[in-house]
């Protein structure tokens, strides 16, 4: 009983704090500032394109705090079976902004700020547009990695609360494919841009349009930098922007000169087998049962989740290839 009660007064807590904030967005002073956060990229996988919230910031009513959709509980049940198949809710969570920039100035992310040049009705249109997300029944969301993200939520609801056309002059990767896109932030040739391509399909290759390129924040943040309103007032008022670190894979990182090495040995082995007049049987099986690993994932992917941009290429039988010429050694003038 008493465990009920505990969450039962948590949740009422939670909703009086809520409650309490709204009234407070809902009165911003004139003295009021919003403004987009972007932080570089971090280690993990995840955290490579770098990340985007909005901050409101009122010095009246001791404000400053962060809209972060970028939450979402790594440790929760089948986390990585649900992230596989595209079925990742993220939420949308507020944070003290000293308690935000201690966090990922610990992991060594940088944070850029932009205040957005707005009118005070801008202003509460954009703190009511967040707390109606923010809203029990609204601040869940189904992530989608280039569609629906952390920077596409906060661009879109600017967007819309602004009644306006934001008119940019930054290209950026506007016309590029998502495939070069993403390489630019995992590193052309890693492992793991290895990786993301060998499950990217046709539709990773097409070129993106002014808005689709904005999934990434810092193509959000460089946008916002040079746009303008339709009668020409700049978007951003004052900011303290830099770079993104330019992302360099070590030799011994990238992928290619074990795909060689991959080559040589294979040959190498075939070679010996020839001589020998007898076939590394269990070689070719363990790694035959890597290929259909692979290609059973890239069949899953591609029917039944809902990842965007997954399907077949060149990569997925890159080295089915490599083995099979290689083994062309052993079998040819036997």
């Amino acid at each position: 009983m008493r465990k009920y009660i505990l969450i039962l007064f948590i949740a009422l807590s939670q909703w009086v704090s809520s409650a309490s904030l709204h009234e407070q967005l809902q009165n911003l002073s004139d003295q009021a500032q919003i403004q987009l956060i972007t932080c570089t990229q971090g280690e993990q996988v995840w955290s490579k394109y770098g990340h985007s919230g909005i901050r409101i910031i009122d010095p009246v009513q001791d404000i400053d705090i962060v809209f972060n959709y970028g939450i979402f509980n790594l440790m929760s049940d089948d986390f990585y079976i649900k992230f596989v198949k595209g079925e990742t809710y993220y939420q949308l969570g507020i944070e003290d902004y000293e308690h935000f920039v201690q966090f990922y100035g610990s992991i060594g992310r940088r944070i850029y700020w932009q205040e957005l040049n707005l009118t005070q009705e801008q202003k509460l249109r954009i703190a009511d547009a967040l707390m109606i997300n923010y809203q029990p029944e609204n601040r869940h969301y189904l992530y989608n990695f280039v569609f629906d993200n952390c920077a596409t939520r906060p661009y879109y609801l600017i967007k819309n609360a602004l009644q306006d056309t934001i008119i940019s002059d930054y290209k950026g990767f506007c016309g590029t494919d998502y495939r070069t896109a993403i390489s630019h932030y995992t590193g052309s040739n890693s492992w793991v841009d290895f990786g993301i391509n060998l499950v990217f399909g046709s539709d990773a290759d097409v070129p993106m349009t002014n808005e689709q390129r904005l999934f990434l924040p810092e193509e959000l943040m460089r946008y916002f930098a040079q746009a303008k309103l339709s009668d020409g007032t700049p978007l951003v008022k004052t900011s303290n922007t830099g770079d993104f670190d330019v992302v360099e894979v070590p030799w011994y990182a990238n992928c290619w000169p074990v795909i060689c090495i991959f080559a040589i040995l294979m040959t190498l082995l075939s070679y010996y087998d020839r001589r020998r007049k007898r076939l590394s049987w269990g070689v070719d099986a363990v790694l035959g049962f890597i290929y259909l690993i692979l290609i059973a994932l890239v069949i899953f992917l591609t029917f039944f989740s809902c990842h965007p941009l997954v399907g077949f290429n060149w990569r997925l039988i890159l080295f089915p290839t490599i083995h099979l010429c290689a083994r062309l050694v052993y079998f040819v003038h036997r």
